[in-house]
């Protein structure tokens, strides 16, 4: 798995200056365990995910994912990841990403799926009536989603200031009035706290027709990886978690595509090894499998 993953450098490099050059990336990261050499037990390492997938917003550009290993959860790393874009990025709070918005070169826009995941614990630990109404708030801003999914990015822009913009303004007024009733340390204040602390960021999908009223694209891209940690338990080392970043990359990639992921990999470790390093964008998914179809229909 080194010796392919050390092979594919060159094409993974080249996803991930696909991904980077988009105006609107998904953000987010999740732990792996790593052996750690000579002590016997796991450290913690971070698999980082970039997706770029504007199809919702009825782009044709091939949907991608791009895949970074990290020893640790330190903010340089994903400053790094994204030194070269230029955009909005989509994530959700964590504080690594601040210093990064600061700069100016990259806008937040919030996740809304966060603040009502928040909201849905503390139905379902403590019946709450306070969220259990806040979650009968949000539930139209979602269908409103699901209707103007795939929709060009200024028909998504002015039917959210038509419908979303007067819901998300009474909501957050009624977020106002319900926090002056409730303690300060209550868990339902912290939710409470937590929306209205990052309401301009949660505001930004109304104003760009782009975005997403959540970063949901970049949680799904880390199934895989929690379905693998059940079954390979950890990494062997940092170059593992390197190579596991290497192949996710290219198999999830592969997916977004509505391509088969084995047989991705099957063609193109057929021929990476004499295919011409300047023409490494030949080998991405959505090229190769086109490729590979034509070929068919021509011997056929």
């Amino acid at each position: 798995m080194g010796g392919s993953s050390r092979l594919l450098e060159p094409l993974v490099e080249a996803l991930r200056r696909h991904v980077m050059s988009g105006s609107k990336l998904h953000a987010d990261d999740t732990p792996v365990p790593v052996l750690a050499p000579g002590q016997g037990k796991t450290k913690t390492g971070r698999l980082w995910t970039y997706v770029g997938d504007d199809r919702p917003a009825g782009d044709g550009t091939p949907p991608a994912v791009w895949f970074a290993y990290s020893p640790d959860r330190k903010g340089e790393h994903p400053r790094a990841h994204l030194s070269q874009f230029t955009g909005t990025l989509q994530a959700d709070g964590y504080a690594g990403f601040d210093q990064i918005y600061q700069q100016g070169r990259i806008q937040e826009a919030a996740c809304w799926a966060h603040v009502r995941r928040k909201f849905y614990d503390l139905v379902e630990a403590h019946k709450s009536a306070v969220a259990a109404e806040a979650l009968e708030r949000i539930g139209p801003l979602y269908a409103i989603e699901k209707e103007i999914h795939g929709r060009s990015p200024e028909e998504r822009r002015e039917i959210r200031d038509q419908r979303s913009r007067p819901l998300l303004g009474s909501l957050k007024q009624w977020l106002e009035e319900t926090l002056d009733k409730l303690s300060r340390k209550s868990d339902t204040a912290v939710a409470v706290r937590y929306a209205l602390g990052r309401w301009e960021a949660l505001m930004r999908y109304c104003d760009d027709g782009h975005l997403e009223i959540d970063n949901n694209a970049a949680e799904r891209s880390l199934r895989a990886v929690a379905l693998g940690r059940k079954n390979y338990l950890f990494a062997g080392s940092d170059r593992g978690g390197e190579s596991a970043a290497a192949i996710y990359s290219l198999i999830g990639t592969a997916k977004l595509n509505g391509i088969d992921p084995e047989g991705y990999l099957r063609n193109l470790l057929s021929c990476i090894a004499e295919h011409p390093i300047n023409r490494i964008e030949e080998l991405l998914p959505w090229t190769l499998a086109t490729d590979l179809a034509k070929d068919s229909r021509h011997a056929a």
